[in-house]
């Protein structure tokens, strides 16, 4: 299962060194092995709980080692980076989605890791495809700046009693979608049909909502990105109308934690996020109130997803405790915590002893969405997490746009046409310097 999801899904991680002087150059040391590191968790409140579990058990295995554990919202981490590059501060160990791995790199922050993990415990251990998707998101034909730590997907996410109290079938088609989305809602007793993201990470579920409408399966049409194709400006078009006529209005500033948390205490009908949130709706509604189903099918009965980045550790160049930064790294990806990280976060292990156990199967989003990958039914749209700027044109640069659009303020086709044309510019940029 674990092969499967990861031979589809891009890749995350970074993040390592801590001397005040930041990355790009600063080579750091070996150190003695003992002491300790500073640990930046790029989903801290969500994952606080189970990294302080791991870092305990790390550190009763380790009695020499302290790790110092700093939580930051996965909305600031890219900023805190970059300003730590530049600055001064970066931590020895840090988790980094695939979609900024790329920039950090660039800059000269990361540590390979490449030579540590053939000496390693992890050597053979950690999921083929993930492993190879780490190397392609980090931009280096050579060099692995990553240890992958887990896999997530796209799901769609509804409650089972509303549909059932409206006579509806479940939403395993984007037509069934839409006509759910509008039968569940009556906005004077706050009920609403869907949930949508227009806060921090809006874009990338929007892509995946658009993709899956349009049915085209490749982001790159030769050098030119698919994005705003008309196909695809239909289908974000009709999304985003969703807004305020069957979604909360709050939904406008709603990051993921909001959007989870409003989705679990209310009466919405459904909710499009991936595995991370799995057990947030098991705490709060318990198993028999929803369910999540990989995402809906297009017209022609495929379904078409964009790749979701996998989390994972990485390590900083500037770290002056190499040795034992990268003895949390491996302590972190072995088979218990990995396991134990993923079964809390409902996503998929990176360690292949992990990938068996038997919790898996019993979370159904993550059986579902391994089943979806391996039958055949989906095609995955590879996002280019390998371009430097791929996060910053995806994220900060574009989400006000994002919700001018939700706003009915700027057209989904300027929208679409103007984060195309900074793709096309970055991605000649990116083949430009691979020839030199």
């Amino acid at each position: 299962m674990a092969v499967a999801l990861g031979s589809v899904l891009a890749l995350t991680a970074t993040a390592c060194g801590d001397d005040g002087s930041g990355g790009g150059g600063d080579k750091g040391a070996e150190g003695s092995g003992k002491g300790e590191i500073v640990f930046w968790d790029n989903n801290g409140g969500v994952r606080t709980d189970i990294w302080k579990e791991i870092i305990a058990d790390f550190e009763k295995a380790n009695p020499d080692i302290k790790v110092q554990y700093v939580p930051i919202a996965a909305t600031e981490v890219q900023s805190k980076y970059d300003t730590a590059i530049q600055g001064g501060g970066l931590p020895d160990v840090g988790g980094v989605g695939a979609a900024m791995l790329a920039g950090i790199a660039a800059q000269d922050a990361l540590e390979p890791v490449e030579d540590r993990l053939a000496k390693s415990s992890l050597n053979g251990k950690l999921n083929e495809d993930m492993v190879t998707s780490v190397k392609v998101a980090g931009g280096s034909d050579e060099h692995m700046y990553s240890i992958p730590t887990s896999a997530n997907n796209g799901v769609l996410y509804y409650r089972t009693d509303l549909f059932k109290k409206a006579g509806l079938e479940e939403p395993t088609s984007w037509d069934a979608f839409y006509e759910a989305a509008e039968k569940l809602t009556n906005s004077g007793k706050n009920e609403f049909g869907y949930t949508i993201r227009g806060g921090a990470g809006s874009i990338a579920q929007a892509l995946d909502a658009m993709y899956g409408q349009s049915g085209i399966t490749e982001f790159w049409d030769g050098d030119r990105t698919t994005l705003n194709d008309p196909k695809n400006v239909e289908a974000l078009e009709k999304y985003a109308a969703l807004y305020k006529k069957v979604t909360p209005a709050a939904d406008l500033n709603n990051d993921f934690t909001k959007m989870v948390a409003q989705w679990d205490s209310g009466t919405i009908g459904m909710l499009n996020h991936n595995l991370g949130s799995y057990q947030d709706h098991v705490k709060a509604l318990g198993v028999e109130k929803f369910r999540g189903i990989p995402q809906p099918v297009g017209p022609s009965g495929k379904r078409v997803q964009v790749s979701n980045p996998v989390d994972g550790l990485g390590l900083f160049k500037s770290s002056k405790n190499k040795d034992a930064a990268w003895k949390f790294i491996e302590f972190a990806a072995s088979h218990e915590s990995n396991s134990k990280w993923n079964e809390s976060a409902g996503a998929i292990p990176s360690n292949t002893e992990a990938a068996k156990d038997a919790w898996i199967n019993e979370a159904e989003p993550t059986k579902l969405a391994a089943a979806a990958l391996n039958d055949g039914s989906t095609s995955i749209v590879q996002l280019p997490y390998y371009l430097p700027d791929w996060n910053t044109i995806s994220k900060a640069d574009n989400e006000p746009n994002f919700q001018k659009v939700l706003l009915g303020k700027m057209s989904a086709k300027d929208f679409l046409d103007t984060v195309a044309e900074q793709l096309n510019e970055a991605q000649a940029e990116w083949n430009e310097q691979k020839k030199s």
